[in-house]
């Protein structure tokens, strides 16, 4: 009888076990790829004979109804370009629209008329403390990988909140062209607060984010409509 009741007490503590860190940021990560996207653009070529050139970025979808949905990204990668596309799923590419940029910010808002789209809840970036492990959803130079053959799919890289610098969360992820415009979001909770902006090029292992918080300021002034 008591050694049943030890074996039946290793089973309930085995169940009740946390779970790592690891399971929390997979799943943080499954829960956000949803309502990622890649957004498309074409942009001047380095010449009139040679057409245009293609340019990336990840955008987070914040908003949807019956109407469309809108998509949170960076205002440097819509710089002078056209014919908007952006991929829902990794399949299916429709066009979108600017709606607002504040280019001092570095962001934007576009929308297409993709309908109900997977929202992504926003954090707070007074969330954002150094020494908190990160992730980064987002698509790195997505023509490499299409060119090799190895398809459209969601890359995801992790690091840590490095510092917190006036107007930018700095962090130590490689932001790779392409990524820009993707949640950097706390491992832990999945919680989003910053949105990927840039890196140093000489020294490519340290990115920057904007502060989420800036983000919804700006959502609120053009785009309180949809409930910002």
């Amino acid at each position: 009888m008591r050694s049943w009741i030890l074996v039946m007490l290793a089973l309930t503590a085995g169940c009740s076990a946390p779970k790592s860190a690891d399971d929390a940021f997979v799943a943080a990560a499954d829960r956000l790829r949803p309502s990622i996207v890649l957004l498309t653009m074409d942009v001047p070529g380095e010449s009139k004979r040679s057409g245009p050139d293609t340019e990336y970025a990840t955008g987070i979808i914040v908003a949807g109804g019956s109407w469309g949905s809108d998509i949170l990204t960076v205002a440097h990668a819509l710089e002078n370009a056209w014919n908007f596309r952006a991929t829902v799923g990794n399949k299916h590419q429709v066009p979108f629209r600017i709606i607002a940029r504040d280019n001092g910010l570095d962001i934007a808002l576009v929308r297409t008329v993709a309908k109900d789209l997977p929202i992504a809840s926003l954090g707070s970036s007074a969330d954002a403390r150094p020494g908190k492990s990160v992730g980064l959803l987002g698509y790195p130079i997505p023509d490499e990988f299409e060119n090799e053959g190895l398809g459209l799919a969601t890359s995801l890289n992790s690091g840590r909140i490095s510092a917190l610098r006036r107007d930018a969360i700095e962090v130590t992820l490689p932001i790779v062209p392409g990524e820009s415009g993707g949640p950097v979001f706390l491992a832990d909770t999945g919680e989003i607060v910053g949105l990927a902006e840039s890196r140093f090029e000489d020294e490519r292992s340290i990115g920057f984010a904007l502060p989420i918080n800036a983000a919804k300021r700006f959502l609120h002034k053009y785009d309180a409509a949809h409930g910002f």
